[in-house]
This record gives structure tokens, sequence and C-alpha cells, in this order.
């Protein structure tokens, strides 16, 4: 989605849209065109996070830049003198590899001071409207109040789903694998066009018949930037909805949805909502391409695996990839 910002003010209104929740003392970059990843991380408040924080980002910033890429830096943190020493200094990398800073800002609660010029400004109620109704009609939802509320919306109601489980597995085993996968796609089908929610019955069976990975793996490479935020609502709706047993693959889908979406946060957190208790090889490869900064029209632009599913997707990442693909998070997560 491209917004057209004004001034600075309308900046900062922006990155709660763009990240999906409210940050708090962070650094965001924000490209001024859609060739780099947008960026949040904690603000590194010593040396050896911002060492850190740089390595984080370096690699993913020198991969997409283009001759005349430029960024926006926006330091959120209640102390300006801490954003008056970050904000210059990432200035000063990104020149290193050819990035242009065309502002970097302080913003509190209220206020806003650039940086470089000392103009200053309070953040205002106009602004925050105009960003919101450009954002609604580009078909963004609002923005969580903070990551830990975007995590929260992630938790449902989970006992219906689960009171069914026991007898969808039985009626699924006297089925053919081929039928439950053709009933899956023609399911996910069916809400892509008309956006209703699930029966308990259907999410049952929905979740059910994704454990199969070529059934999964057939819905997830129906996914591109187009039909996204589809997908986005219904893996939500089934993350929000699947016990642990079954919770795996659609918060995996969830994820990868959220990346392609332009939601890393989304991505991280519906990650976090894949039980913990044995390795699931989707969600460390939606893990792998968020990590190392993946811009998600490398994968829409190349060959996407058809016919060996993530064997192929693996590789196509690994060569993509800076950091190995792994279930770890960042200490300061895009």
């Amino acid at each position: 989605m491209t917004l057209s910002v004004e001034n600075p003010d309308e900046l900062i209104a922006v990155i709660p849209h763009l990240l999906g929740f409210k940050p708090e003392e962070s650094i965001v970059f924000l490209p001024m065109r859609s060739d780099l990843p947008v960026a949040r991380v904690d603000l590194p408040t010593t040396t050896r996070d911002r060492d850190f924080v740089w390595r984080s980002i370096s690699d993913a910033f020198s991969r997409y830049a283009q001759p005349g890429t430029s960024v926006g830096i926006v330091c959120i943190t209640a102390d300006r003198a801490i954003a008056e020493e970050v904000g210059p200094e990432f200035a000063a990398r990104l020149d290193t590899i050819g990035i242009d800073t065309r502002l970097v800002v302080w913003a509190d609660e209220t206020r806003w001071a650039d940086l470089t010029t000392g103009d200053m400004g309070l953040q205002t109620d106009a602004a925050r409207e105009r960003i919101a109704a450009m954002t609604v009609l580009g078909g963004r939802p609002p923005p969580a109040a903070s990551r830990n509320s975007l995590a929260t919306t992630l938790v449902g109601d989970r006992e219906p789903v689960a009171r069914l489980l026991p007898e969808t597995r039985e009626a699924a085993r006297e089925n053919t694998a081929k039928l439950e996968g053709r009933w899956a796609l023609g399911r996910m089908q069916r809400f892509q066009r008309d956006g209703v929610r699930l029966s308990d019955g259907d999410a049952a069976r929905l979740l059910v018949s994704i454990e199969s990975i070529p059934t999964r793996d057939r819905l997830w490479l129906d996914m591109n930037r187009g039909n996204a935020a589809s997908h986005v609502a219904l893996w939500t709706d089934m993350t929000q909805r699947a016990p642990d047993g079954v919770r795996s693959a659609p918060a995996s889908l969830l994820g990868f949805a959220g990346w392609l979406s332009g939601h890393g946060a989304l991505a991280w957190c519906a990650l976090d909502q894949v039980p913990k208790d044995k390795p699931y090889t989707l969600a460390n490869l939606v893990a792998a391409a968020v990590q190392t900064g993946m811009h998600p029209r490398e994968w829409e632009a190349a060959n996407r695996p058809t016919e060996r599913g993530l064997e192929n997707a693996a590789e196509f990442i690994a060569r993509r990839s800076t950091a190995q693909a792994g279930p770890a998070r960042p200490a300061h997560g895009f």
C-alpha cells in the first residue's frame, strides 16, 4: 500500500498502521518507496545493542537498495537525548551502504522534533485521522494498541472446536486424503468469496484436513499478495479457535500470510502461537523469511514450489537469506 505523507506529524501517525501496533521505545526505518522493507527494532541504548541492530538490518537493506533509495528514521522514546544519539548514528551507517536518510525524527507520546532542522510540533488528531482514513481505504485493519495486545487477538475460545475434534477425525478417516484435500481447498475458496466465518464443524474439519502436509501446502501455495488479506482473516480465525494439537498449521499459515501482506509483527505473533513441544518446518521457514528481512516480492517473482513443497521453499529462502532458517527470534525483531 502506497501512502502520501506530507510532514513528520503524518509520518509518525502512519507507523502503527504499517506495523499493525503502536510501538514504544523503538527505532523505525520507513522507506520512501517500496524497494525496502519497513523495519522496527527495540531502541538500542548501548553500543553493543546498536551493533547487533545494524547487523540485523544492514544485510536486508543492502540486498534491496536501489540507486536513489532513501528512508526516514523515527526514534520513538520519552528520552530525546537517546534519540539524538541513536538516530543520526544509524543515518550515518545507512549512508555507508548507499541509502540516504531523508529525515531523522524524535517522537514521544505527544510531540515530535526533526533532529536535523530542529523543527518541532505536536502530534495532531487531524494527522491521525487522515492516515487512518487512507489505510481503511487501502484495506488495512486498525492497528492494535501494542504488540502484546496484537498477540492477545490470536487467542480465542478453543473449546467448541476441541469438543468436535474426535468425531471430526473419525469422519476424516472414513474419507480419502484426496477427498478431504479437495473439500479443504473448496472451503477456503468459499471463504475468499463470501468472507463468512466458518461454523465450528467446518473449522474442525479444516484444521484436521491441513494436518496433511500436501493439503496444507496446496492451501499455502494459493497465497499471493493479492489475496493475502483474505488468508490473514481466515487463518487468524483458525488460529484463535485451534486447540494445541491442531494449531501449528493454521498459525504457520497465518505467519506466512502476515509476512506476505507486510505485517511482520503479525507474522511473529502468529509464530508464537505454534506449540513449542515439537518443531514445525513451515513455521521455521516463515521465521527465516521475516528474520532476514526478505521482501515478499521475491517470493512472488520466483517460480514458487508446486511439486516438492517445503523442500523447494527451503532452498528458495536459503538462497535469498543471509542467515540460516530456524525458529529463533531476533532480540530486536522486524
